[in-house]
């Protein structure tokens, strides 16, 4: 029997409910394949802020290295200041435990509508490999003659040499094992931004030539929002920096059906890595059992096959399709026909 550490934060509004429905589908696999998760669960997010002043005390920093995975609900307080829970808890834990690739898989599930005429789950199926821990993220910049007429804000975008191979080095050996077109796709803007993108292309064209059974090529972060909509189908891995890899992921949730199915990983492939439902924490719906909690069961399942439970993770994706597909009427909040905690249910149902 393989055993797990698994530190859970539910955060804040909704997170709760939907981190208690992908814990439940956790248990129900666990029971089906001998795994077991050993949880600890963590009050970090909005409240604990509003009591405390704290949003993640180095004490904290220092358990959650000793753990084998972070499963995170989500983080956002309507009573906190935009920014400190968002900088202080969530940037601060992919920094510090070295996070360095954000993976976000966007699949179209059988059942769920699209936005884009004439496309199904056999032209949506692409993955987004996102540097995590450097570019404009950083926060490094400036404010000169602030609060006057001739004030200048300076953000500057850092891309590391070593940062960079990291990450390409993933998304290669990623596009490897995912086995499908065997194709990998720059995303950038090397015609504007001639520093950043110019070792971002050096760097992966030297990469290349070590992946003989990979295809590569390269396209403009504009180029790929358009064909994003226009021809999913052509997409395969994608590789990018922090910034165009947060906008074009929140782009591929849309055309997958939406927040409420779109999961993904801040990875460490030799430490620490986290996983989360991409959406918010939704506070208008905090406590109604009804928000989706689909992403959030689906985060799960990414964080099983980190671990190595492929077969456990494949089971949790096959339940989720087979209740996309035969039970839910939308995706939307009080729209499933089911509430929050009866879509776990169903999940767990669809296991067996």
């Amino acid at each position: 029997m393989s055993t797990y550490k698994v530190a859970v934060i539910p955060g804040d509004g909704t997170g709760p409910e939907v981190i208690n429905e992908g814990l439940k589908v956790l248990d129900a696999i666990a029971d089906k394949t001998g795994i077991k998760c050993e949880k600890i669960m963590y009050d970090l997010g909005g409240e604990r802020y509003k009591k405390t002043g704290e949003v993640l005390p180095e004490s904290v920093i220092r358990e959650l290295r000793t753990v084998d995975a972070i499963y995170l609900g989500a983080v956002g307080h309507p009573d906190v200041k935009p920014g400190i829970l968002e900088k202080g808890l969530l940037l601060k834990l992919r920094f510090s435990l070295e996070q360095y690739i954000n993976l976000r898989p966007v699949k179209l599930y059988p059942g769920v509508w699209t936005p884009i005429k004439d496309k199904g789950p056999e032209q949506i199926d692409f993955v987004v490999v996102r540097e995590n821990n450097e570019g404009l993220y950083v926060g490094e910049g400036e404010f000169i003659d602030k609060d006057t007429p001739d004030e200048v804000a300076i953000q500057v975008s850092r891309n590391s040499r070593k940062g960079v191979d990291k990450c390409l080095r993933y998304a290669f050996e990623y596009t490897k094992r995912r086995n499908k077109r065997n194709n990998l796709t720059l995303v950038g803007k090397t015609n504007v931004l001639t520093y950043a993108f110019d070792l971002w292309d050096r760097a992966f064209n030297e990469m290349a030539k070590e992946y003989s059974t990979i295809s590569t090529d390269y396209a403009h972060v504009d180029a790929t929002c358009m064909w994003m909509i226009k021809n999913p189908e052509w997409f395969d891995v994608l590789v990018t920096d922090n910034m165009f890899g947060d906008i074009i992921t929140d782009l591929g949730a849309m055309i997958q059906g939406g927040m409420g199915i779109a999961a993904g990983g801040n990875i460490n492939p030799d430490g620490v890595s986290m996983f989360e439902p991409i959406g918010g924490s939704a506070p208008k719906y905090t406590g109604k059992n009804v928000i989706n909690p689909l992403a959030a069961i689906c985060a799960g399942g990414m964080m099983l096959d980190e671990l190595g439970e492929h077969t456990a993770a494949a089971k949790i994706e096959e339940a989720v399709m087979d209740v996309t597909a035969n039970k839910l009427k939308s995706l939307s909040a009080g729209k499933m026909g089911y509430s929050t905690s009866e879509v776990g249910d169903l999940v767990v149902k669809a296991l067996g």
